[in-house]
């Protein structure tokens, strides 16, 4: 029996109320060779009987069962039943354009050095965005490369992790780790620590559902501060890995928070560099304030710049391009 080229990797819990649109948006797939591998993670709702009747219609889609031990669980179980060369994630309350299957496949054949490929998204339901999801779209939006993403890392996940899609043996080494942060961050970190190139097919491909019983929204493991937590540990082990001090750009809110992320990892600022003048020449937690011009005549050391907006970010990239400075050699952006 030939393997599909494709396993859709859909873990779901208590989802009867979006589950059925799921499934008839991977069902009606303009690629029709794939398996999509469901793990009932333990519902207590309709999802685990809807997702087999789904399976007895159409033998494309298989069902696991397993005790509720949570998402990461789920994904780890089901990604040992996945016997596709290519695995595509979905979650259970989104819907897939009918041609994202079709589009991502023919781009990974493309470009065989992809260790990864996400898309964009559309949040919906419209109505009840807010303008902080909002710019998130637009800021998803705006990463349509390898290198946009590598450069965007640190300011929030830079892919949707239900658009992505990925090479099997890759994603079976990495597994997916409980960290007390993000899985999908945790993992597109690893990937892009380790060298593997990650890219975004600048399409709209998956309608990506919003609502208050969302991971996002409801686990802690998805707070701001385990966010933070996880782009300073990351940050330790890989742009500071030969420096314990380093320079801060920004010491608002964002700089503030991972300041302190990063001196849990042994990593405190040699200098900050702020533009308020109330601010400059003072010292922060011993290290000085200064202004952006001083930064030429220091001795050279990496640079974080954690600042909100993108707006102020691109003003900052170009002024340390201005002053030789190289982004993710000298300095990266983490908000």
């Amino acid at each position: 029996m030939a393997l599909p080229r494709v396993s859709i990797l859909l873990p779901v819990f208590d989802s009867e109320s979006w589950l059925p649109d799921c499934l008839r948006s991977i069902a009606r797939q303009s690629h029709s060779d794939f398996e999509c591998v469901i793990v009932d993670d333990g519902s207590r709702d309709a999802s685990g009987a809807l997702a087999m009747r789904a399976a007895q219609a159409d033998p494309r889609f298989r069902v696991l069962h397993t005790q509720h031990r949570g998402l990461v669980s789920a994904l780890n179980e089901g990604l040992r039943h996945c016997r596709a060369p290519l695995v595509a994630r979905m979650d259970a309350d989104d819907v897939m354009h009918r041609e994202r299957l079709a589009a991502q496949l023919e781009a990974l054949d493309r470009q065989p050095e992809l260790a990864a490929l996400g898309c964009h998204v559309r949040l919906f339901p419209r109505r009840d965005l807010g303008e902080g999801m909002r710019a998130y779209e637009s800021w998803l939006a705006s990463i349509a490369s390898a290198e946009d993403l590598q450069r965007e890392a640190f300011i929030e996940c830079p892919v949707a992790h239900p658009t992505l899609m990925l090479r099997t043996p890759l994603l079976r080494q990495l597994g997916y780790r409980d960290c007390g942060w993000p899985e999908d961050y945790d993992l597109v970190l690893r990937l892009l620590a380790r060298s593997e190139p990650v890219a975004v097919l600048p399409r709209r491909l998956l309608g990506w559902r919003q609502h208050e019983r969302r991971l996002s929204r409801s686990d802690p493991a998805y707070t701001q501060e385990r966010f933070t937590a996880c782009k300073a540990a990351f940050l330790a082990e890989g742009f500071l890995a030969g420096s314990e001090r380093y320079v801060l750009w920004g010491y608002g809110g964002t700089g503030r928070a991972l300041r302190r992320a990063l001196c849990a990892h042994g990593r405190t600022p040699s200098a900050i560099v702020e533009l308020h003048p109330g601010r400059l020449g003072n010292r922060i937690h011993g290290a000085p304030v200064i202004p952006p011009q001083a930064l030429a005549g220091r001795q050279r050391a990496p640079i974080v710049v954690s600042v909100a907006g993108a707006g102020p970010r691109g003003q900052i990239r170009a002024e340390l391009a201005r002053l030789g400075f190289r982004e993710s050699v000298d300095f990266v952006c983490a908000a």
